[in-house]
């Protein structure tokens, strides 16, 4: 008899615990839920933006001063670098192109596009790479005639990571005086430069325009900005206003703002370097 009930005893168990797996695996009432993987990390690129000033401290009108240029960017150790108001050559400046002394001074690549002759030398923007860089170009963009707008350009050239992944990275300078014609001419050129684009495309750069102008909103329509709630970035000695940003688009959307940072270095420039941590996934 005490066979019997033991025996009866596991046999009921063993139908409780086959009901509730069942009732747990199979039942529509209680589904499974698969958290979903984090895309992997395959490597995170640095990028500044930073609008140099001709490298002349405005503190100091008269004076150019490279090595304190150099010193904010070694500071920040960027990856990849996006220069405005670049002289070459010119009375102001003295001899030598800027991009170039910047960058053989931090053991970077580098490509300057001229936007207009200066002084008796050449103005325009620039990307230094500590990557290789190929593909160098200049994107010449509109301005409206009557206006007396001074000529502008987007800079782009091919950047291959170390982990093998290719990028196209530019550096531009917009229209600093008519928002309502050159800088909206200019930043629908660069949205049409980018949707043309088929590598993943960074752009960086002084944009004279404030978070919520016309132009940011074009920018945002195709680009995501590396901040939203962007500190300010001008004038270095009084911030009163944000123009300077750094921005993206990948077709396969691989990738991911780390962090976006202002640096408040008042000597160099009349403007803060912005820089931005972008993840690349897999």
């Amino acid at each position: 008899m005490k066979k019997l009930f033991v025996s009866l005893l596991a046999s009921v168990g063993f139908l409780l615990i086959s009901f509730a797996c069942s009732s747990s695996s199979s039942g529509s009432d209680s589904p499974q839920v698969t958290e979903p993987e984090e895309e992997e990390i395959v490597e995170t690129i640095k990028v500044m933006a930073y609008n140099i000033h001709h490298a002349n401290p405005p503190s100091t009108p008269d004076e150019i001063n490279i090595n304190a240029i150099v010193n904010v960017i070694k500071q920040e150790a960027p990856d990849l670098v996006a220069l405005q108001e670049v002289d070459v050559n010119t009375g102001r400046s003295g001899p030598g192109n800027q991009a170039e002394i910047i960058a053989e001074r931090l053991g970077m690549n580098y490509f300057f596009g001229k936007a207009i002759d200066y002084d008796g030398g050449e103005y325009g923007v620039a990307v230094l790479s500590k990557f290789p860089l190929t593909e160098g170009k200049i994107n010449r963009l509109p301005t409206q005639a009557g206006t007396n707008g001074e000529p502008r350009i987007l800079v782009t050239a091919k950047i291959t990571t170390p982990e093998g992944n290719t990028i196209r990275f530019g550096s531009t300078h917009l229209d600093a005086q008519r928002e309502d014609t050159n800088r909206l001419l200019q930043i629908q050129e660069v949205v049409k430069i980018g949707e043309n684009e088929q590598l993943p495309f960074i752009i960086a750069g002084d944009f004279n325009a404030v978070p919520d102008s016309e132009v940011i909103r074009v920018l945002d329509s195709h680009f995501k900005r590396t901040c939203r709630l962007c500190g300010f970035t001008s004038s270095a000695q009084n911030p009163v206003r944000t123009i300077d940003y750094i921005a993206y688009k990948h077709p396969e959307n691989k990738f991911e703002v780390k962090n976006h940072e202002v640096i408040k270095e008042t000597f160099a420039s009349d403007h803060f370097p912005i820089v931005s941590e972008i993840n690349i996934l897999k």
